[in-house]
Formats: structure tokens, sequence, C-alpha cells
């Protein structure tokens, strides 16, 4: 079982649809019980890094989330990998979740091309920078689906995927069992869902 854990932010329906297309059984939830009989974890998130990060702060799950994620793979989506990071710089500074070392910075600032309208909404190209186990359905160059204005920054070490938006833009982490998409794999076609597959199979 996935339990998609539920904090306040972000219309869920279209990721568990996604899950029971692909034969899942996912749970929309924020009881602590549910999420530590779970066999995997998907952490959404839409909006801004500290209101999202103070909504699961006051649900009490931060710790949940933390034990279990040492134990089970954890996938952050879009805002969800963003508070996987150490920092956000979103309207001032905020701590994060601290599984991946880096931070959220604006994107605006950083492009090469500052024509390029920011949010970088609609399908770009993913670029593969290291093979994993999310990938094992996919091929390199294949398209997914991104809405977003700030982006994971001086992660290295963790990236597993990069699209181009003029700089190299962080598609995709990995630190241990915890991976984050920047891209909606629910709203990436067939490529999401095979991605999706892929983590309900890791």
């Amino acid at each position: 079982m996935i339990a998609i854990i539920d904090y306040g932010v972000g219309n869920l329906f279209s990721l568990k649809s996604s899950l029971a297309h692909l034969g899942q059984e996912a749970v929309v939830t924020a009881d602590p019980a549910v999420i530590r009989a779970a066999d995997r974890l998907i952490l959404p998130g839409v909006g801004a890094f500290g209101d999202a990060m103070a909504k699961l702060t006051a649900t009490g799950l931060v710790p949940v989330v933390q034990e279990e994620a040492q134990k089970k793979p954890l996938l952050g989506i879009c805002l969800g990998m963003q508070l996987l990071f150490e920092k956000s710089y979103e309207y001032g500074e905020h701590a994060g979740l601290g599984f991946i070392k880096g931070e959220v910075c604006p994107l605006g600032p950083d492009l090469a091309d500052k024509s390029l309208k920011v949010p970088q909404m609609g399908w770009n190209a993913l670029h593969i920078v290291k093979d994993d186990p999310l990938f094992r359905s996919i091929r390199e160059g294949e398209y997914v689906y991104y809405v977003h204005s700030y982006y994971g920054k001086n992660c290295a070490e963790s990236t597993l995927a990069v699209s181009d938006y003029s700089i190299p833009v962080t598609g995709a982490v990995r630190a241990g069992r915890v991976y984050g998409t920047q891209f909606h794999p629910e709203k990436s076609g067939d490529t999401g869902l095979r991605i999706l597959k892929a983590f309900a199979e890791l």
C-alpha cells in the first residue's frame, strides 16, 4: 500500500487516480499509523514552501516521515520534492526536511535566457545523469510536465536527472530511499505512469 501524505496542500485526486490506473492501492492519509503501515510514501505539494512546511509541521507528521523514510521508499513530488531539501529561499529562508543536501532557490535570477517565462510551465525533456531503478522503464529525453518557479540547487551528489531551461534544472533527486521529482509524474502521461510504476516496485 502507498500512503499519499495529506497535510492540506495540493490536489491529490490525479495522483491517486494515476496509482489506481496502475493497479496500486493508494490511501490519502494524515494518520501516523497508516503511514507506518504503508510500503511506500508519497509527499505531494503545491504552493509556497514556508506555508507547506508549517502545515506539515502542524500535523505532527515531520518526525513520522523522517523516521519512516529510513525504512521505505519516499517520493516527493513538485513542492514535495523541494521540502526534502535542507532549506528554501522562497519568501525568506525556511528549513526543510533535510533529506537532500542543497537548497531551493528562485529560478528566474539564474536563467541564462531572461526571456524565458517563470514559472516554467509545460513539457520538457528529462536528461538522465545517473542511472537509477526509478528510470528503468523510460528512455533518455522523454518529456515530463513541470510547473514551478523555484528549483533545487547545489545538489549535484543527489541529482538523478535534469531538464534544460537555459540552465540545467534539477528534475529528479535521490538520497538513500528518498526520491524527489520536480516534475509531476501524475501529469506526465505515459512517461509519468512508468516512473510511478517503477517507484511502486522499488
